[in-house]
């Protein structure tokens, strides 16, 4: 609805130029939630793999893509925003098909850091891109569709996820395939060129590998840590090398021209705060989206459809509340509302644990679609 809205007053140019970033945008953010429903169908069919193995499909694609983010970005003023926007769509793309051919849990896990690659390099390029598109009156109504794709993937995807499973869980990267290419064809015609800064600095790629590396590690040594067992050798020298990495990085950015992080703005009190807020918000909220998914698909035997159905209303409030919440933000302010919100989603949290999780684990039988 959100697009069908912005399209009023579109020239044809213009029209398609928005469904291409938009579609593009849409199918990059959706792959961070569709994964989440196959991931026990996936486990089935590559038998023999541990849950902290299987979780690498969803850590490898996460911290690849949240390292090159930046990085993606600052090439993408220094060379062009087009070219590096088309060139992470095709990457995209061929990187869904792998995903959907591997043979393997490991050559899955290989193909998934390309996707996060190239979807890392739609993203900051889509808004630029966009914007050079849009007439200045126009471009804060193209900023709120292009931010209102978030929400809507993360509504869609448990669902989608969900439908395509019932196929076969290689549909999930299967279905990137025309969308990408009918994105990449249309975007060579219409796509704007904004102007190269060829200017700018170097993006720091050398604290991009050392960013990844330290997340990388840190995430291995508290995957397997349970496995391997805290005492031994893998997941301390696991942690050691992901503190003396993640030192390395910081100490890059404080001395970098143009670093990765720009650790001075961590001085401004405001900025600090919400960043905290939303790291650990982050961290809560995946935590809950894959623990519901493996919770309904293994504990109460629920098909894909339906855990992604059972899971889909709470993404669904998010674009709503955001909205929503714009004239209490401005009243009230944005702390006191984020903090509310936070509060909120603690105490879902805290009901899920204390009567969702406590009910039989035997399947459901509130209807004969249940049984």
């Amino acid at each position: 609805m959100a697009v069908g809205i912005s399209n009023h007053g579109m020239t044809g140019r213009e029209r398609t130029t928005f469904t291409v970033v938009v579609a593009a945008v849409f199918m990059s953010n959706l792959d961070l939630f569709i994964v989440n429903v196959a991931l026990p169908s996936i486990g089935r069919d590559f038998s023999g793999n541990s849950l902290a193995n299987l979780s690498w499909i969803l850590n490898a694609y996460a911290i690849v893509f949240a390292a090159l983010l930046v990085v993606a970005g600052r090439l993408g003023d220094r060379t062009g925003q087009r070219g590096v926007f088309l060139g992470g769509l095709a990457l995209f793309t061929l990187s869904s098909a792998a995903c959907a051919a591997v043979p393997d849990l490991g050559a899955l896990i290989v193909a998934r850091l390309f996707q996060a690659a190239g979807a890392a390099a739609l993203i900051p390029t889509s808004l630029a891109l966009l914007m050079a598109a849009s007439p200045p009156e126009k471009r804060g109504n193209r900023i709120r569709v292009w931010a209102a794709v978030g929400g809507l993937s993360a509504a869609l995807g448990p669902v989608v996820g969900g439908l395509l499973v019932q196929l076969d869980w290689r549909w999930v990267f299967l279905v990137n395939l025309p969308v990408g290419i009918a994105a990449f064809v249309a975007g060579r015609k219409v796509l704007p060129h904004p102007p190269a800064r060829g200017g700018e600095p170097v993006p720091d790629l050398l604290g991009a590998v050392l960013l990844t590396v330290a997340i990388g590690a840190l995430t291995g040594g508290l995957v397997e840590g349970p496995t391997w067992g805290w005492r031994s050798a893998g997941p301390l020298g696991l942690l050691a090398g992901a503190a003396a990495t993640l030192a390395w990085f910081l100490r890059r950015c404080a001395r970098h021209d143009n670093p990765l992080v720009e650790l001075q703005l961590l001085r401004i009190p405001t900025y600090r705060s919400a960043s905290g807020a939303t790291f650990l918000f982050s961290i809560a909220f995946a935590i809950m989206l894959l623990s519901n998914t493996l919770w309904c698909q293994d504990v109460w035997h629920y098909s894909a459809l339906r855990a992604g159905l059972a899971i889909a209303p709470g993404p669904a409030m998010v674009p709503a509340l955001a909205i929503g919440a714009g004239p209490f933000v401005r009243r009230y302010g944005a702390a006191p509302v984020a903090a509310l919100g936070n509060i909120v989603f603690a105490a879902g949290l805290v009901w899920r644990v204390v009567f969702v999780s406590s009910t039989p684990t035997t399947r459901p039988t509130c209807c004969p679609a249940c049984s």
